[in-house]
């Protein structure tokens, strides 16, 4: 893939028609390249169209109608790409309920977009009339008739992508067809990227960032999405190396593991991506020590939705940045009262759809909120991040704090206070708070403090407590017990410095520990490791 170099600025419109017409430039000029690479096989162009009109015409015949939400809790596979752009073709909005997500988090999901139906495959724990399983899907497909002609405007609602604030309670952002299809469009132009495209993705597909990164993408490049069902080093060498893998997007977990594998040939790979958690920049240049290739870091916002920044294709980068804004965006700081701030001055990071340059007044905000059936639009100007950052002259975006509590842990997204309720409901806990710890490898590791009247809480059975609500990367992983948790005066756990106060109140009772007898014999601080889980 040849290196893309600028030439003068071209006006872009943007995307011009909704994500059913997304496959039409390549069904007309190269029908039988291939669309789709997954575990089940090989879709060419044609036969994506072909399986994206049988999934329209079932779930048509299901009841589905414009509006309705479609949901799918499915691996990665071809049966969820098919379902995503038959449900376009109709006009219904997609939403993903991710199959690593507990039963009762799987519910709340469902509950919040009241799907019409739910594509359920074998990780999926609910058991609603809604429910249609892989098999009669599958049966489905063969024989139902065709979907009837669908108006989908290009600023319908097209799908929902679910976030949380602090508070842990998941909000369902909608977005438009015009805001799925942009990303796609800039980054593929942005990037000189063709038919040769071979992207590989191995998040989840029921993160609706992933699809707008992965088969809409490649769509509009006319290349060919690589749907990676594995995460762990060797699965993810394996299909990179196989499948011919030119872009592949990973979580720094994964690029930490690799920089560490010079033995495995990535020989295929033109640009990788790592996005879902700050990327240290030792990290950046262990990577390239080792396969030749600087990571492309990125900063993504499921309001924008996905990518905000991204560094420039080539090799190009600068230290403790995540990359340049993307051309249809405006991100800037803004002081506590809301004013923009200059170039480079610190604030809470906020976004805008750009007034200037060829991608200008292409993109627009998110249609709002699904909430009780309806969508609840959001306020006007700029829509805040939650995060503390700046923005040089040049573009170059800077994420400094967290405005935010989220907890990163390998990409994936923990909010302290979802974990804390569930820590909450057992009686050894008296109050507890989840907090971060830094590590190598995940970025951030789970910890929780709590208060407790018990000198020695059973942690083992808080953890089995935590397995049954929370999806496993969520469960704490370093428990300390303490009297009481620092507070405000307004009763008000201080979250600021947890973790130095776990580390000074350890040191306490280590010294404490050590006047009296050996640390092995005495813990006033209880501690327990889930030992060899990731």
């Amino acid at each position: 893939m040849p290196l893309w170099r600028p030439g003068p600025p071209q006006r872009h419109t943007g995307p011009q028609a909704p994500i059913a017409s997304v496959l039409d430039t390549a069904l007309a000029e190269r029908p039988d390249a291939p669309a789709i690479d997954a575990a089940s096989g090989v879709w060419t162009y044609a036969e994506l169209d072909e399986q994206a009109r049988r999934a329209a015409g079932a779930l048509w015949s299901l009841g589905v109608r414009p509006g309705d939400r479609v949901a799918a809790c499915l691996p990665n596979d071809l049966d969820i790409v098919a379902a995503f752009h038959g449900a376009m073709r109709i006009g219904a909005i997609w939403a993903g309920i991710g199959e690593a997500l507990a039963e009762a988090e799987q519910r709340n999901l469902y509950e919040l977009c009241a799907p019409t139906v739910v594509l359920a495959g074998d990780h999926c724990a609910l058991d609603t009339p809604e429910c249609l399983r892989l098999d009669r899907w599958s049966d489905l497909l063969t024989r139902t008739d065709d979907a009837p002609p669908v108006d989908v405007g290009l600023d319908s609602p097209a799908g929902i992508a679910f976030t949380s604030g602090t508070s842990g309670s998941p909000k369902a952002v909608v977005h438009s067809h015009r805001n799925l299809l942009l990303p796609g469009a800039t980054l593929v132009v942005s990037r000189g990227w063709g038919p040769d495209l071979r992207k590989g993705d191995s998040f989840p597909l029921t993160i609706l960032n992933l699809m707008v990164l992965s088969t809409l993408l490649t769509a509009q490049a006319g290349g060919c999405a690589v749907v990676m069902n594995r995460r762990d080093l060797d699965g993810v060498a394996e299909w990179i190396t196989t499948r011919k893998v030119t872009v592949w997007n990973g979580a720094p977990a994964q690029l930490f593991d690799l920089a560490r594998r010079p033995d495995i040939d990535l020989g295929s790979l033109r640009e990788v991506w790592s996005g879902g958690g700050d990327t240290p920049d030792s990290l950046r240049r262990a990577f390239a020590e080792t396969h030749g290739l600087v990571p492309r870091v990125t900063y993504g916002l499921t309001e924008a939705p996905t990518v905000v920044s991204i560094d420039p294709a080539g090799d190009d980068w600068r230290p403790g940045t995540s990359g340049r804004v993307l051309p249809q965006y405006d991100v800037a700081a803004y002081d506590d009262d809301g004013h923009r701030l200059p170039h480079g001055e610190l604030g809470e990071l906020k976004l805008a759809g750009t007034g200037e340059g060829p991608w200008a007044h292409t993109w627009t905000p998110m249609l709002g909120y699904w909430e009780n059936g309806r969508i609840r639009p959001t306020g006007s100007g700029p829509v805040p991040t939650g995060d503390i950052g700046t923005v040089d002259g040049e573009g170059w975006l800077t994420v400094l704090d967290r405005k935010k509590l989220v907890i990163i842990r390998g990409g994936a997204n923990v909010y302290p206070l979802e974990v804390e309720r569930v820590l909450a409901t057992h009686p050894d806990i008296t109050k507890a708070a989840v907090y971060p710890i830094p590590d190598d490898r995940l970025g951030q590791r789970v910890a929780a403090v709590v208060e407790s009247d018990r000198p020695e809480p059973d942690f083992d059975a808080i953890t089995a407590l935590c397995r049954r609500e929370l999806a496993s990367y969520k469960i704490p992983e370093l428990w300390t017990r303490v009297d009481a948790l620092p507070v405000n005066a307004m009763g008000k756990i201080q979250r600021a410095g947890l973790a130095e106060f776990v580390a000074a109140h350890r040191a306490t009772e280590h010294r404490s520990a050590t006047e009296h007898r050996s640390v092995t014999e005495h813990r006033s601080v209880t501690e327990h490791r889930n030992a060899g889980r990731e």
